[in-house]
């Protein structure tokens, strides 16, 4: 990578850092506060909200199992974004806190290692004005803050987008490896078995490469998924019992697979008919929520059509996966790691003009700084 490069994306990260913290004031200036899932408890909140709000609702939970393992009920999260908190952690000490600094060092890091990895990714295909809209857009959009959270967002964004890279480069036992670590850290990364079957098609259809390692790398990805649901069953009996304990977390989740259609037909049926429009917040979440479902269902169909059938693959089926809960629910934050959106997003607006893309940055900016402030507050948002 060139200097000015790696100038670009450190330059881009430490702004996006810095802006976090302005809208965590934004929010103590504006929201009133809620308790009930502040990370590290209100006592700790009161005292640093700057660094205890990025540990609120799930990131509480995954600090838990990072601290003392798991204990009923936390089965739904996954387990290798905590296990690497605490392995870092150990040489410190094992107190709570220093678990909370552990996981935010890794989300943090990852997400910056993820930058580099995905801007190496956009440049194989595309000039630098296309790389560098891509890192924009993904830093603006309303959810990115989870990449600077107590949350497994930043890591499996890393690993995914580092495995496709070296699977463009056709090192495929690094491939395997990388995927069978995100599938242990976010069962969306399942979407990577499709999207990396089809650059090995690609591999022996243009290169007629030997194909054993090639098929080991694509074996090795649903073993990190494999790993966690076998000690699932060892310790509940259940292989399954991350997914049928869903609906322990929220009414529209449910512990049965429910197909998208019906998934649209509750929003615009039920949920948003339904909703008390004088509590901003839950207006703002479920309008962030509906709105992301049907612009990431226009990107993943229109991705067949203009960028590389492998991440038009990962894409559709990143966006199929999570609303077979029944719910968009947190689908805001889960779209964070289909990157081929934001290529796709790239290269429309780098051929609008420059009014135009100052005004879809204006509104990423301003979305985003309403989602992290009320995040911080302890409003639910993703």
């Amino acid at each position: 990578m060139k200097k000015d490069d790696v100038r670009f994306i450190l330059s881009a990260f430490l702004s996006w850092r810095v802006l976090l913290f302005l809208f965590v004031a934004l929010g103590i200036a504006l929201f009133p506060l809620q308790e009930n899932f502040l990370g590290g408890r209100l006592e700790n909140y009161l005292k640093n909200p700057y660094f205890w709000s990025f540990l609120n609702f799930d990131g509480e939970h995954y600090a838990s199992i990072a601290y003392q393992g798991y204990l009923p009920l936390t089965y739904f999260y996954f387990p290798f974004y905590p296990l690497v908190a605490r392995l870092i952690v150990s040489p410190l000490g094992e107190s709570f806190i220093n678990v909370a600094i552990s996981g935010l060092l890794v989300s943090n890091l990852s997400f910056a290692v993820g930058l580099f990895g995905l801007w190496k990714l956009v440049r194989l295909d595309y000039k630098r004005n296309v790389a560098t809209l891509t890192v924009i857009l993904l830093l603006l959009f309303p959810t990115s803050f989870y990449f600077g959270a107590f949350y497994t967002e930043s890591l499996v964004f890393a690993l995914i987008v580092w495995a496709f890279y070296l699977a463009r480069k056709r090192q495929w036992l690094a491939v395997g490896i990388l995927a069978a670590m995100a599938t242990a850290t976010r069962i969306t990364a399942l979407a990577l078995l499709p999207a990396l079957a089809y650059e090995v098609w690609e591999y022996r259809r243009k290169k007629n490469g030997k194909i054993a390692l090639p098929i080991i790398s694509l074996a090795l990805i649903p073993m990190g998924l494999g790993i966690y649901m076998y000690y699932l069953y060892r310790v509940t009996g259940d292989p399954l019992e991350f997914f049928n304990a869903i609906s322990l977390f929220g009414q529209q989740r449910s512990a049965e697979i429910v197909l998208l259609p019906q998934v649209f037909y509750r929003y615009f049926f039920k949920v948003l008919p339904n909703l008390d429009y004088s509590y901003f917040p839950a207006v703002f979440t479920s309008y962030l929520e509906i709105g992301s479902a049907v612009l990431f269902f226009i990107l993943g169909v229109w991705a067949f059509f203009k960028i590389r059938l492998s991440y038009a693959f990962f894409l559709a089926a990143g966006y199929l996966i999570p609303p077979l809960s029944g719910s968009f629910s947190s689908f805001p934050r889960y779209v964070l790691i289909l990157f081929p959106a934001f290529i796709l997003l790239a290269v429309w607006l780098n051929k609008k003009s420059k009014i135009v893309r100052k005004m879809v940055f204006l509104i990423l900016f301003v979305l985003l700084s309403v989602a992290c402030a009320l995040f911080a507050r302890g409003y639910w948002v993703s």
